[in-house]
């Protein structure tokens, strides 16, 4: 290995080390209330280290985000690979989103701040790679409708536009995992967690079926 070789290697290593130190400062203590000398303290590194790889708080939260995404990608491939038809894909990216939620649920919290979150004021790398990352998990809902528009299995006349049909089925399903998030009130009745989100993706399933 060249000696440049092993210090790019370094350097990712120590940039991936900064966002280890910084996802256990946020998601423990919130992205509020934390500081740049609590990432350095979890990282066991200097403060002034840490702007050597990020330029303030927010950017290191947004290496954040890009994991998140790159995580939920992974997920979402991995449903259309295991699925022989666009509609048992689409019925697949749905359980992979829930499973998300559950089993990373601060990186589905991330996501879910993304569009709030303020950007820098010039693009950069850094932004780039989280649009190319949040246009590929929609592409990935897309490809699996036009899988099942082409096989037969999802309707053309109730998805007419596979876009627009992967924003609805991820909104709806969102929202839905959202209130069961929620904080529940004793004056009210809810449905079971687990039953609701599973009739939600059984019922958007349906909705694109081809009869």
């Amino acid at each position: 290995m060249t000696l440049k070789k092993r210090r790019e290697m370094e350097k990712l290593e120590r940039h991936e080390e900064i966002l280890d130190a910084a996802e256990q400062v946020f998601f423990h203590k919130s992205y509020e209330q934390s500081t740049m000398d609590d990432i350095a303290r979890e990282a066991r590194l200097s403060r002034a280290l840490l702007y050597v790889y990020f330029k303030d708080k927010a950017a290191i939260m947004r290496g954040i985000m890009l994991r998140a995404g790159n995580a939920l990608q992974t997920r979402f491939e991995h449903a259309l690979r295991q699925s022989p038809t666009g509609l048992e894909q689409i019925e697949g990216i749905g359980h992979a989103y829930h499973a998300f939620s559950i089993e990373e649920p601060h990186y589905f919290d991330v996501l879910t701040s993304v569009t709030t979150f303020p950007g820098p004021e010039t693009d950069d790398g850094q932004i780039q790679a989280m649009e190319f990352c949040r246009e590929r998990i929609k592409s990935l809902m897309v490809d699996a409708l036009e899988n099942g528009l082409r096989d037969g299995s999802i309707s053309r006349s109730q998805v007419p536009d596979p876009l627009q049909a992967a924003f609805y089925l991820q909104g709806a399903l969102h929202g839905v995992i959202m209130q069961t998030r929620g904080p529940k009130s004793e004056l009210s009745t809810y449905p079971d967690a687990l039953k609701l989100i599973q009739y939600t993706i059984a019922m958007l399933t349906v909705s694109v079926k081809a009869r």
